[in-house]
Formats: C-alpha cells, structure tokens, sequence
C-alpha cells in the first residue's frame, strides 16, 4: 500500500523537491548580496513572505483536495477497498505518506527563508516585527502546522464533495478565511497581554486640541523593543481617556503643532495634569510561546479533521 501510494504521489513529489531546490539556490547566491542590492532584496523579501502564505494553500487545494475525491469520483476506491487492506489502513497510508511529504516540504521552505530574511526583518518598519500579523505567519514554525491543517481540509472537503474541482475552490475559500481569522481573532488571545501604566514622557508627546470644544488630545509612542502593541493610551490618572480641556498655552498654533512639537510652557501645563501611559502589549519574548500555541492548534485542527475522514470512510461509505 505504501508503495502504491508513493507511486501515485511521485509527481508532486518531484514537483515539490525541484521548487524546493531552486528557491534553496536562489537564496543561497542572493544571500551574500543582501546588503548591496537593496532592489532585488526587497523583491525576494516580499516574495518570500508571499510564497510561504501560498505553499500551505497551493498542497490543501492540489495535493489534498483531490487526494480521496478523485478516488470516489473515478471510481478506483473500490478497487482498494477488495483487496486485503482495510479502509482504515487506506485512508492513514494515503493521508500519513502525503502529510508527512507536505509538512516537510513547508519546514524546509520556512526554515531557509527564515534564515535568509532573518537581517531584513530586524530592519522591517513593522512594530514588534517578529509577532507582526504580516511575518508571523510566515516564519519558522507556523507554515508547518498551517500546511497540515490546509491539506487535511483540502481531503476532508475532497471526501464531502466527492468532486476535486468543488473541492478545490470550497478549500481555498476557507483556508483564506481562517489565515485572515487567526491573526486578527485567535492569535491576540493565546496568552494573556502584559498591561503597563507608566507616567507620562513629556519630551516624546504630541499635543493637539479639538475646534470649537477645545479638548485636549495627547499621544506618545512606545518604546519596547520587540512588542506587539495592541493598544497605547493617554490617561488621566482615574483612568479615564477624557483628558478633558486644553489648557490655554495648548491651544493648537504652528508652535504646537504635532511636526513641531508642544512648546515647554504647554509641556509644563501638561505636566501639572499628572497624565499617564497606558500600554496593553505582548513581549517580543513571547514569539515561540506563541509559534508553539498556534502550530498546535493547527496541528490538532488537522488530526481532528483526519480523524473525521477515517471515520467518514469506516462508517458512512459503507452503507
């Protein structure tokens, strides 16, 4: 069975090892003209991010969309299925051998663009650059549980629909869904975010003040190497984000424009008001805390939807 299997996945096999190895040698000539050619850095930096995101997607909806739907929609399972091996034994064989293949394809591919990008990443404009929802997802760990769990979707739908092209464009609709879905709603919940209030640096603000009301406005930047920010507030020392009215040497004029800067006599005024800064963040410690939780939800997500096929195959085809 094993042989057999590996004989119907031998072209994407192939396939895979070849795009593996030129992105490997492209890399590894570009690697010491990081620093020279910032033009062509720049566009396999962003092409590496893009190809991490579409190697998970391109295996759910290729190698694992028509993994067992083209089996039913030709007809050929039944084939196996008089034979000695038992369903059960099908269904692992076909999906252990090809996971298996996929996951490593992802690990490899992440793990030499992760080395070849980790210099640019430092230098990325993005705040907390290593947790930033942009890279995150496309370094180190993560492309390896989400590859799992894209083709474990592309099979499990596969199975459902019993037609490989359906099953295609239904994986891809959802995979997209749940890459825009983890960033933005499950990821910022994994671990509890730190929350510091800290007194205000009058000589990192900005001041503003609304027309015709008058009320104050202030802002500051944070300074914590490494963090996602998930929120920075200006606070009164109730707690409240009412800073209520501007005092008079405040007041919005070119000197105390946000370009210029609050003059000392505003800075001053705004020092009497005992403001403080509040920062709801996640330390850059935290980054293989994180790449962990989250390969592991992926990776429990796949086990359970392969679970749910063998038990599809075992149970309901059989009637």
């Amino acid at each position: 069975m094993i042989r057999f299997s590996w004989l119907q996945f031998r072209a994407q096999a192939v396939t895979a090892a070849a795009a593996l190895a030129a992105v490997v040698v492209v890399l590894a000539i570009t690697s010491p003209h990081r620093q020279a050619n910032f033009g062509v850095s720049n566009w396999l930096y962003t092409a590496g991010i893009v190809v991490l995101y579409l190697t998970p997607a391109i295996i759910g909806i290729f190698w694992g969309a028509p993994l067992i739907s083209r089996e039913l929609e030709t007809g050929t399972f039944r084939l196996a299925w008089t034979q000695s091996i038992s369903r059960t034994r099908w269904v692992a064989v076909k999906l252990g051998l090809t996971a298996l293949a996929a996951m490593a394809t992802a690990g490899l591919l992440s793990l030499v663009v992760t080395w070849w990008s980790s210099p640019m990443d430092q230098r990325n404009p993005l705040g907390g650059y290593r947790l930033s929802a942009v890279l995150f997802g496309a370094r180190d760990l993560v492309p390896v549980g989400s590859t799992a769990f894209a083709f474990a979707l592309g099979v499990t739908i596969g199975l459902l629909t019993r037609r490989a092209i359906p099953a295609i464009a239904i994986s891809l609709a959802i995979f997209a869904a749940v890459l825009v879905a983890v960033p933005l709603w499950v990821r910022p919940h994994l671990i509890p975010p730190v929350r510091t209030v800290s007194s205000l640096n009058l000589s990192n603000i900005s001041v503003g003040s609304s027309f015709p009301e008058n009320s104050l406005g202030v802002s500051t930047t944070v300074n914590i190497p490494g963090a996602w920010v998930y929120s920075n507030q200006v606070t009164t020392p109730s707690g409240s984000t009412s800073l209520g009215l501007a005092p008079q040497a405040c007041i919005s004029g070119p000197a105390n424009s946000p370009t210029a800067g609050p003059t000392s006599v505003c800075q001053a005024a705004i020092g009497r008001l005992h403001l403080r800064q509040v920062v709801v963040y996640q330390p850059g410690s935290r980054y293989w805390a994180f790449q962990w939780l989250e390969t592991a939800i992926y990776l429990l997500l796949a086990l359970l939807l392969a679970g749910f096929c063998t038990w599809w195959i075992d149970r309901r085809l059989s009637r």
